[in-house]
């Protein structure tokens, strides 16, 4: 059938036909929003879970959710370049502009731009990446020492004021929040905390791999109890079917029973996989319905499509000690190992192998489970390294 129909797009983010299997947390995050618009309380929301899991589209569709409730939104992405200071004054402007329609708050909008313009000038020398334009003076004393932490939540603070006044709530959504600098994130943290002392209409929605969770709660010792966390996995395998089945029929096409159960379990329900299995099933067929037999015949095409275009661009960052550790980990199974046995299996001692194992954690490609276990952050990424590494390599130089 004709590719330029197929509802199915597999991409980074990319928004699937439906978001199945996810109302409840929309539902959840509803709520958060509507509690702040009128003078509740509610506690910041944390999506985690692995790649290729759906965070990041689900953290689209929640902004939209927000957007549509009236919020003003803020979205940034954890900064790997330009610093938390930098991106959210941008965005911070934007939003104080926005709730500058409402006659009832321009008197504090003027006053958060105002504090604006001290953050600015306060952290230029520290964060000389800060650009953004400025549309009214500083204010001696307001969001200008220079510190980080008090500055940033001098500016939170008085823009929660300005979304008060607006009758609106300010919603920042961050994505791959686990990546943002120790410092940048209390001092989040902090600023975010003072908001809900002040029953200020501020809410965060971010979305990491697991190790977010450990470094929120070693930020800031209050921090567990400001969050709320949703672990997103894998779909169920009834939304899996739904989220192939019901696109397809929207098109016009059926997909039979058998071959839904053939693509749920064979990408495990992970809503990327299924994009892609949903993708090249429907090219396969030249009609309708698409059977078993089409999901069968396109099965190695999409694991080599979930290798070159998912899985390499990992692999191809990574140090070759990097690379047979992760391989030695893989002949163990999915996981989560004990670095104990992983060393041995390496044949090294565990405390020579420290800094490979905090370096692919940096990198993202591990995190450490709450019995101190190493995971991989990718669904099924042992498969792909027995693929792509079918032997074990003995030495670096092998790898």
């Amino acid at each position: 059938m004709d590719g330029i129909l197929s509802p199915f797009n597999p991409g980074a983010g990319a928004a699937p036909p439906i978001l199945s299997g996810r109302d409840a947390i929309r539902e959840d995050v509803r709520i958060c929003v509507e509690r702040l618009r009128i003078g509740r309380h509610s506690n910041g929301q944390l999506l985690i879970g692995l790649r290729g899991v759906g965070k990041t589209v689900l953290l689209e569709r929640l902004l939209f959710d927000a957007e549509q409730q009236g919020a003003i939104t803020v979205h940034l992405e954890a900064p790997e370049v330009k610093s938390l200071p930098a991106s959210l004054a941008l965005s911070l402007r934007v939003a104080l502009l926005r709730m500058s329609r409402t006659q009832s708050a321009k008197d504090a909008v003027v006053r958060g731009l105002r504090a604006l313009a001290g953050f600015v000038g306060g952290l230029k020398v520290t964060y000389g990446d800060i650009e953004v334009g400025l549309d009214y003076p500083p204010e001696p004393g307001l969001a200008d020492c220079g510190d980080l932490e008090l500055d940033l939540c001098a500016l939170l603070v008085e823009s929660g004021r300005a979304a008060q006044a607006a009758q609106t709530v300010l919603a920042i959504f961050i994505d791959e929040l686990q990546g943002m600098p120790q410092r940048q994130l209390s001092s989040l943290l902090y600023a975010l905390h003072r908001c809900t002392q002040y029953r200020l209409p501020v809410i965060l929605i971010g979305a990491g791999l697991p190790p977010l969770i450990k470094k929120i709660g070693d930020a800031k010792s209050y921090a567990e109890r400001m969050f709320e966390i949703h672990d997103i996995g894998p779909l169920s395998d009834a939304d899996a079917r739904s989220a192939i089945a019901s696109p397809a029929k929207g098109a016009g096409v059926t997909i039979a029973s058998d071959a839904l159960d053939e693509i749920v379990e064979q990408t495990g329900a992970y809503p990327y996989f299924l994009q892609q299995w949903g993708k090249l099933a429907w090219r396969a067929a030249s009609e309708s319905p698409i059977t078993s037999e089409h999901v069968r015949r396109v099965s190695s095409s999409a694991v080599d499509a979930l290798d070159r275009h998912f899985y390499r661009f990992r692999l191809h960052r990574l140090t070759l000690l990097e690379r047979r550790y992760l391989r030695v980990m893989a002949e163990l199974g999915e996981g989560p190992h004990d670095p104990q046995t992983v060393a041995a299996e390496f044949g090294e001692p565990l405390e020579a192998l420290e800094s490979i194992h905090g370096d692919l954690i940096t990198k993202g490609m591990l995190y450490n489970t709450l019995l101190g276990d190493a995971a991989f952050t990718v669904p099924r990424f042992h498969e792909f390294l027995k693929r792509a590494m079918p032997e074990v390599p003995m030495h670096a130089d092998a790898a």
